[in-house]
């Protein structure tokens, strides 16, 4: 019996093991540490004409990265297939924000972003630009000017929609 018992029980503490294995590997929860809160600026941003909440952490651009009191991080910008944020420069419509090509929940949705500048073109009026296939096209009317800035952010959205 006694050695029934201890069967069972180097079984019992095998399989608990492996348990134990499995989630540390990813099978379940991250070792992570204790959790705290800080204080990080948050930014709002449209996208298909709701506002999503983001922060920003790294970005690939020295100068920018000091602007922005973020990490500044020279290897993102080897990352391609990423999706775009817009940026208006210049003059903007009142209430104008950065604006996504995308956002959690979207297939093509990741927390890095190419960097594209905005500026409406001599003679045009400003609009509120809410939604990235409106910025497409105005520019094919060309009524703005997107530029490639050649930068990548990693700016996560934290929150969908208001």
């Amino acid at each position: 019996m006694a050695r029934r018992v201890g069967v069972v029980t180097v079984v019992v503490i095998g399989a608990l093991a492996v348990v134990g294995s499995a989630l540390a590997i990813g099978g379940g929860s991250l070792l992570l540490g204790p959790a705290s809160h800080v204080s990080e600026p948050a930014f709002r941003g449209f996208y298909d004409g709701h506002k999503d909440t983001y922060l920003v952490t790294d970005v690939s651009n020295k100068a920018q990265a000091k602007s922005l009191h973020v990490n500044y991080a020279p290897a993102l910008a080897k990352v391609g297939n990423i999706p775009a944020q817009y940026f208006v420069t210049g003059r903007a419509a009142a209430g104008q924000l950065a604006v996504f090509g995308s956002e959690p929940g979207e297939k093509d949705y990741n927390p890095l972003w190419i960097e594209l500048f905005v500026k409406w073109n001599a003679g045009v009026t400003p609009v509120l630009l809410v939604r990235d296939d409106q910025i497409n096209s105005l520019a094919a009317a060309h009524k703005l000017t997107v530029t490639d800035a050649h930068i990548v952010l990693n700016a996560p959205i934290t929150k969908v929609g208001g």
